[in-house]
C-alpha cells in the first residue's frame, strides 16, 4: 500500500510517499512560494535531488505538479496515481472536537474551515490542500491528523487559563498546544530507545526549531505543554517572543502608537532569537557570531537555553520526576551545544539516571501510520 502525506503551509506543501509494507519513504519534496512568480518544486528520490521552476498559482496546481513528479518515469515512484491508496494531511487545529486522527468527509472539512478562526495562518492552507487533493484523487480515502489532538488529554487545571470561566465556554479560550504530532512521535521513539513500554515512562519532549514547544508526557499522554491558545506562548523561538506579560500589548500600543495587529506582528515575527540578537533567527548564525564576540547573539542563545531549562524544571515538578528528556527538531537535533549546556546546568536536578536523548522527529511518517490505522479500522 502506498500512502501519500501532505503538510500544507501558508505558501508551501511538503509531501512524502511511503510504502506501508516496508516503511520506506519512496520520494519526498516541497513546493515553495505557491501563488508567487518565484514558485518552484524541490523533489528527492533515493538521495538524488531535482529542482523544477514552475508556475504554481494555487494549491490545486501545486498538488497537480506533485502528482506529475510522483508518476514521472525518472523521478517518480508509481506508474499511475491510482497506485496511491490513501492520503494523510497535517492539520494544525482541531479545537476540542478532534482528539484523534479522522477520515475526512464533508463535515470534517467544514470543521477544519471553522477552526481557522483559532489558527488563521495554518488551517486555511490545510483546507485548500485537502480540497485540491480530494478533487485530484476522487474516491481515495483521506485522513486528517491534527497537531492539537495529542494535547487534548490534558487535565483542566493544565489547559484552562485564570480567566472568567464563561469566556472558556463562550469562546473556547484554553491551552491547545501544538507540535503534537512531533511530541507523540519522539515520545514513542524514546520508549523504543530506552527499551521500555511508553505506558511506564515519564518524559519531557522538547521540539526546538524555528517554532519551539515542550511537553510533559506521562505514560504516553500529554499532560501539559508550553504553547497555548496560539503558538505564540511558551519558549522564546526564532521570531516569536514566547511568554510575555499580556499588559505589554496595550503598553506598546500606547507608547509606539501601533494597532493590535502591528504589536502582534512584532511578537510573532520580529521577536525571539531574531529580535534579541538583531541579526538572525537561525541558531547556526548566532552560534557563529557569538564565537566571534557578538554580545547580543550570545545573549539570545543564553536566553533561549534559560527558557528551555525553566520549562524542563517546571515539568519535572508536574511529572514528579522524569525518565528522560528528549530533544528534537532543527535546533534540538543539530545543536550539540544546547544538549551539553542542558546536561551541565540540569545535572544536579535530573541526576545521573535521567538521560537527555537526541532523536529525529518524523511527523510525516506518523501521519502515514495514522492514515493507515484509520483506513484499516474503517475496513
Amino acid at each position: 500500500m502506498n500512502i501519500l502525506t501532505f503538510n500544507c503551509g501558508s505558501s508551501s506543501i511538503k509531501y512524502q510517499l511511503f510504502r506501508r509494507e516496508t516503511g520506506e519513504a519512496l520520494v519526498k519534496g516541497i513546493a515553495e512560494k505557491i501563488g508567487t512568480s518565484e514558485s518552484y518544486l524541490n523533489h528527492e528520490k533515493q538521495g538524488k535531488k531535482h529542482r523544477q521552476d514552475v508556475a504554481l498559482p494555487d494549491y490545486y496546481s501545486a498538488i497537480e505538479m506533485i502528482v506529475r513528479l510522483l508518476t514521472d518515469p525518472q523521478w517518480g515512484a508509481v506508474r499511475d496515481k491510482t497506485e496511491i491508496a490513501a492520503i494523510g494531511h497535517r492539520v494544525v487545529h482541531g479545537g476540542e472536537e478532534f482528539t484523534v486522527s479522522v477520515l475526512i468527509d464533508a463535515h470534517v472539512l467544514q470543521r477544519i474551515q471553522y477552526y481557522a478562526k483559532l489558527a488563521p495562518l495554518h488551517n486555511p492552507p490545510a483546507y485548500n490542500g485537502i480540497k485540491a487533493a480530494r478533487k485530484l484523487f476522487p474516491g481515495v480515502p483521506q485522513v486528517a491528523v491534527f497537531d492539537t489532538a495529542f494535547h487534548q488529554g490534558m487535565p483542566e487545571e493544565a489547559f484552562l487559563y485564570g480567566l472568567p470561566y464563561d469566556l472558556y465556554r463562550k469562546y473556547c479560550i484554553r491551552r491547545y498546544g501544538f507540535h503534537g504530532t512531533s511530541h507523540r512521535y519522539v515520545a514513542e521513539a524514546a520508549a523504543k530507545a530506552l527499551k521500555k513500554p511508553l505506558r511506564s515512562l515519564k518524559l519531557i519532549t522538547c521540539h526546538l526549531g524555528n517554532g519551539c514547544s515542550i511537553s510533559a508526557v506521562k505514560h504516553g499522554r500529554s499532560v501539559d505543554t508550553s504553547m497555548g491558545f496560539t503558538p505564540l506562548e511558551g519558549l522564546m523561538m526564532g521570531t516569536r517572543s514566547g511568554d510575555v506579560d499580556p499588559a505589554l500589548i496595550s503598553y506598546l500600543m500606547e507608547r509606539e502608537k501601533r494597532s493590535v495587529q502591528e504589536v502582534m506582528e512584532v511578537l510573532n515575527r520580529k521577536s525571539g532569537l531574531f529580535g534579541v540578537s538583531g541579526i538572525s533567527n537561525d541558531m547556526r548564525d548566532l552560534l557563529a557570531r557569538a564565537e566571534k564576540g557578538h554580545k547580543r547573539a550570545r545573549l539570545a542563545i543564553d536566553m533561549f537555553i534559560y527558557r528551555v531549562k525553566k520549562y524542563i524544571g517546571a515539568y519535572l515538578a508536574v511529572l514528579n520526576g522524569v525518565d528522560a528528556v528528549v530533544l528534537t527538531a532543527g535546533i534540538g537535533e543539530n545543536t550539540p551545544l544546547i544538549k551539553s549546556r542542558l546536561q551541565q546546568e540540569l545535572s544536579n536536578v535530573l541526576g545521573k539516571r535521567v538521560k537527555i536523548l537526541t532523536l529525529h522527529t518524523d511527523e510525516e511518517r506518523l501521519i502515514a501510520e495514522d492514515t493507515y490505522a484509520v483506513i484499516k479500522a474503517r475496513r
